[in-house]
């Protein structure tokens, strides 16, 4: 092999190489930082992408892996990489210990959900960005949770959720950072808290099986009061009903007799007219007799006295004989 040979295959590996270090394909949702000469030049995007070589340079960024362990344990790897992913990403802090206002120690998992939304920023304005977001993280999480109590904070992880969001969401925007969503994943307080919890979970769950079964029999008494008074009531209705229609009856009985007895009175009154003789003198012997007969109908009745008025009564029978008379004649 002469030495024009060696100097074209050296010609056509440098050419290949030139080619193999210029050419830049980036995937989807994946994005590249050149420098020339350490001054930022360009940002590829996905595709197609010619560089210089040697004169440019992609700018690496350190990216935070979190792996799990066959015996459970999780495993967190810092790798150096070429390619920003623009993909959200999501990051599981390990557990930490924060203090709650009422002075408990909580320890306390969460995962956070970002975006890279501008890829210079997120290369030159922080210096390792993985880092940098899991510290911001941890110490805005110490800040909210040191403001709740236990209990609020074991029922109120929505809210806490979104004070972090905002929080973290304003802080990394200078870095070019969008966070998306912020969750608590455990919440673990003291074993003797939990056990006092518990506890005091049983009491109230007792203390309000008592006040239902108390407002039950409360319910139960009071509608069987009701129903007492509503049956009392009804029968009362019933009662005024029944002497109304009784008294009504009564009343048309009464007045049924009065109407009979006024006709008995106008034919009587109209018979002895016709006879030249005096009604009222005929009425009130009808009247004396039917009172002397009551008196005589009782079974123990051995004397029988007679009024002075008798007489006259009497005196009157004789009248009453010639009506008698004179209605046969008419008869």
């Amino acid at each position: 092999m002469g030495p024009g040979t060696v100097i074209l295959l050296l010609i056509a590996f440098f050419v290949i190489f030139i080619i193999a270090k210029g050419v830049r394909i980036v995937q989807q949702s994946e994005a590249m930082i050149i420098e020339r000469f350490g001054k930022y030049r360009e940002t590829l995007t996905a595709g197609f992408n010619i560089i210089i070589p040697v004169f440019d340079k992609p700018r690496e960024i350190v990216f935070r892996y979190s792996r799990e362990l066959p015996d459970g344990n999780k495993f967190v790897q810092f790798v150096k990489k070429e390619r920003l992913d623009l993909r959200e990403t999501v990051y599981d802090f390990p557990k930490q210990n924060v203090i709650t206002k009422d002075n408990v120690m909580t320890e306390i998992n969460a995962l956070l959900y970002f975006q890279i939304m501008d890829p210079v920023k997120a290369v030159y304005e922080i210096e390792n960005l993985p880092m940098a977001i899991e510290k911001l993280t941890q110490t805005t999480l110490r800040n909210v949770i040191g403001e709740l109590d236990l209990d609020e904070c074991l029922t109120s992880r929505d809210t806490i959720n979104a004070k972090l969001r905002a929080i973290l969401d304003e802080a990394s925007h200078k870095w070019g950072v969008k966070v998306n969503r912020v969750e608590l994943q455990d919440i673990n307080p003291p074993r003797d808290i939990r056990e006092a919890m518990e506890k005091q979970m049983r009491a109230e769950r007792d203390k309000r099986a008592q006040i239902i079964d108390a407002e039950g029999t409360k319910r139960a008494v009071i509608l069987q009061a009701e129903a007492v008074q509503q049956k009392q009531i009804n029968e009362a209705e019933g009662q005024k009903q029944a002497q109304v229609l009784e008294a009504e009856g009564d009343a048309q009985a009464r007045i049924r007799r009065a109407q009979g007895e006024a006709e008995a009175i106008r034919l009587v009154t109209e018979a002895i007219k016709g006879a030249n003789a005096d009604p009222a003198n005929y009425l009130i012997a009808m009247r004396y007799l039917d009172t002397l007969q009551e008196m005589t109908s009782g079974k123990d009745n051995k004397v029988i006295y007679m009024p002075y008025e008798a007489t006259g009564v009497l005196s009157s029978l004789g009248g009453i004989k010639d009506m008698l008379d004179v209605g046969k004649k008419l008869g």
